[in-house]
């Protein structure tokens, strides 16, 4: 006995195409301004930023939606496809000086399980370490301890 909300993508191919018709938007999306001098309206391409809440909101999915096609062994590549080219997306503006933010950060860390590590070596380069033993004397009763 099914339980749930049947997909809304029945096949791979189906999810796939949708898939690739959102980056295509977000790469030729067509944005208008406005000339004062010629007083006319004119349209430029302004690529959009990859997002997983963008792609399930182009997909008319909640994210968490989204998500759980991962879940589904036939979907996965196709997800994790997906997931890698918005990750890349990410990754590349955070080395362009006109796009980063802290929140491209934030998000590698919370939905890409990025993590900011400081190393420190603590080694004494193959040295041996020398340790030493101080004894304390309890001059009360005259007993020692370390």
């Amino acid at each position: 006995m099914k339980v749930g909300r049947p997909l809304k993508f029945k096949t791979v191919k189906e999810l796939k195409d949708k898939i690739e018709e959102y980056f295509d938007y977000c790469d030729n999306r067509l944005v208008t301004g406005y000339d004062n001098k010629t007083n006319q309206q004119f349209a430029y391409i302004n690529p959009e930023p990859y997002t997983m809440s963008g792609l399930a909101y182009y997909l008319d999915l909640s994210r968490q939606s989204l998500v759980n096609y991962k879940r589904r062994g036939k979907f996965l590549y196709t997800i994790k496809r997906a997931r890698r080219k918005v990750e890349m997306d990410i990754d590349r503006r955070l080395n362009d000086k006109n796009s980063f933010t802290p929140g491209l950060i934030f998000n590698l860390k919370n939905n890409f399980g990025w993590k900011d590590r400081n190393e420190t070596d603590l080694t004494t380069g193959g040295e041996k370490i020398e340790t030493n033993t101080i004894v304390f004397t309890n001059f009360k009763n005259g007993t020692k301890s370390k």
